[in-house]
């Protein structure tokens, strides 16, 4: 197979997750560059030769490879020393197989036991990375060293009362004894509304939704995040779950929102009487903590009245969502109103007390300091 070079990323990525839904061939035109827009991908042999069949001309010729060993030669583009970054065509076909005889050739004989260690560490790190720590790894080493061709991990996590159980999903190379990790199955039941979803999320250089990340996107929430296109380009992206696009697998689509879209957070929270705005500390870790999907416990101020408000971002409509202490949706109207509201009874409050008391030195006493917000 012939592949442009800087669209070995897309490639990969795009097998993957085609590989997760079952297709196990891909069919391809041996004498042009293969591209997305030139490939299929069959579940039978019978189809793939059928398709291939009926693609072929007496210039044009079809052929078919066992999916696996194709995203095994990508996967080996880099490790031999090809640049992905380049516009070069390069025949991939039997990449993995060669750049596995050029270790050899190097007299780098690494034994099994060394190999598999090698294989656990990075396998530990990325399923430590993507946010699901470090309580797996002793299930992790011991399933390796079973050696099967495929096996899962599962983890449990806490988000308030909602219950997060995801499913790590670990395959073995057709060519080699390393294990890779390529996607995890996100269960969700939602505190409130106790409906329950699931996504699958793929594993992918660059593009990886971490468990946190994952969660907060099944919640409905926007994430920022730092991604790569198919030129290997990083570009930075608000990315939202679009749950009235499922598709046949029950797999939401994912909205994203560029720079160029016009979203600007913190010009969006500048419109709202947030008091943490003001100390540059608290701005920069409220911003932060908003880019990374979580509602984020705020104080309004109005009048010199506290009231603790919810915020999260809302790129799609250019926004920010304003929740009440019981989490009740506001509107900006609403928001300030409800702001105004408690603090005329918090004075209200105030005055019965001095009437009550009125050797109490009301305007000498210190304010109580609001508690830190918690990042959730």
């Amino acid at each position: 197979m012939i592949i442009n070079s800087y669209d070995t990323n897309e490639l990969l990525k795009s097998m993957t997750q085609m590989a997760g839904e079952g297709f196990v061939l891909v069919a391809f035109p041996t004498d042009e560059v293969s591209d997305i827009s030139n490939l299929a991908y069959f579940k039978t042999a019978y189809e793939a030769s059928e398709h291939c069949y009926e693609m072929s001309t007496d210039i044009d010729f079809y052929k078919s490879l066992p999916l696996q060993q194709v995203i095994e030669d990508l996967r080996a583009v880099v490790p031999f020393g090809i640049d992905t970054t380049v516009n070069e065509a390069i025949e991939i076909s039997g990449l993995a197989t060669m750049y596995s005889e050029s270790i050899k050739d190097q007299n780098i004989n690494v034994n099994n036991t060394i190999m598999n260690e090698k294989n656990f560490e990075y396998l530990e790190k990325q399923v430590k990375f993507t946010g699901f720590g470090e309580e797996m790894k002793d299930d992790l080493r011991a399933k390796i060293e079973q050696k099967l061709p495929e096996f899962t991990l599962q983890h449990t996590s806490q988000y308030g009362q909602d219950a997060a159980v995801a499913t790590l999903n670990f395959r073995k190379s057709d060519q080699t004894d390393m294990y890779f990790f390529n996607s995890y199955k996100l269960n969700l039941e939602n505190e409130y509304s106790k409906e329950k979803t699931e996504q699958t999320f793929y594993i992918n250089y660059g593009n990886t939704m971490t468990l946190k990340e994952a969660y907060n996107l099944m919640q409905g929430r926007a994430v920022n995040k730092d991604l790569i296109n198919r030129e290997g380009e990083g570009y930075n992206s608000w990315v939202q779950m679009d749950f009235k696009s499922p598709d046949e697998r029950g797999n939401y689509k994912l909205n994203h929102f560029h720079q160029n879209y016009g979203y600007d957070l913190e010009a969006e929270l500048a419109k709202h009487p947030i008091r943490e705005l003001s100390d540059q500390q608290q701005k920069d870790q409220l911003v932060d903590s908003l880019n990374r999907g979580n509602r984020q416990a705020v104080t309004f101020e109005k009048d010199g009245k506290q009231v603790m408000h919810f915020v999260e971002a809302n790129p799609q409509f250019k926004a920010v969502n304003v929740y009440d202490e019981h989490m009740k949706r506001l509107d900006n109207r609403q928001s300030n109103d409800q702001t105004q509201s408690q603090g005329e009874k918090s004075s209200a409050k105030q005055s019965a007390k001095q009437g009550q008391d009125a050797e109490d030195d009301v305007g000498g006493k210190p304010k109580r300091k609001s508690q830190a917000n918690s990042m959730r």
